[in-house]
């Protein structure tokens, strides 16, 4: 017999908290830009998955980037329309212009380099219940190595996440106290 305390089932699903919130945080700016314009420096940085379900972009663009794809907001972009769960935006490739259309669900970073701001995450998957309006984390198998927060150190054995590990992945400064001192 161990003397382990008994299995505590998670009534609360934090993880799925965070990740909703953490990609609220991208569709916040993305609907302020898109009512009052980009400001300053600001610019943002959207990968996601281009297989993931909902992903609309022409032809040209799903062959060159069959997996994950990139975009930059920052001064050629037009048309930009966030809903609840997804937004459109109108760019131009090598001067063809394309409309791209991509679900919350399928962005794997978000990032504002004159912010200072980056998250991660991986695509959330379709739970088997199609019904079912809540969707989950994958369990990894979509993002590259070496980008899930395990790989990187970030999380520990209790499931914390630690946001510094992408933070200084991305070349970013280490978030400071209200005191100065580092976090």
């Amino acid at each position: 017999m161990t003397d382990r305390p008994p299995k505590i089932s998670r009534l609360i699903d934090y993880e799925a908290l965070t990740l909703q919130a953490m990609r609220d945080v991208a569709r916040g700016a993305l609907k302020r830009v898109a009512k009052e314009g980009m400001p300053g420096e600001h610019h943002f940085y959207v990968e996601f998955d281009t297989t993931a379900h909902g992903v609309d972009l022409p032809e040209f663009l799903r062959s060159q980037y069959p997996e994950r794809m990139t975009i930059v907001l920052q001064h050629q972009f037009s048309g930009l329309e966030v809903e609840r769960g997804q937004f459109r935006v109108d760019l131009a490739f090598g001067g063809v212009p394309a409309s791209l259309t991509v679900p919350f669900a399928a962005m794997t970073a978000f990032m504002d380099p004159a912010a200072q701001f980056a998250i991660r995450f991986a695509p959330e998957v379709p739970k088997p219940d199609a019904d079912a309006e809540a969707s989950t984390e994958s369990d990894d198998a979509s993002a590259p190595a070496g980008d899930t927060a395990s790989e990187q150190g970030a999380e520990r054995q209790d499931g914390v996440v630690s946001l510094e590990a992408f933070r200084t992945r991305r070349g970013l400064s280490p978030s400071r106290r209200e005191d100065g001192e580092p976090a």
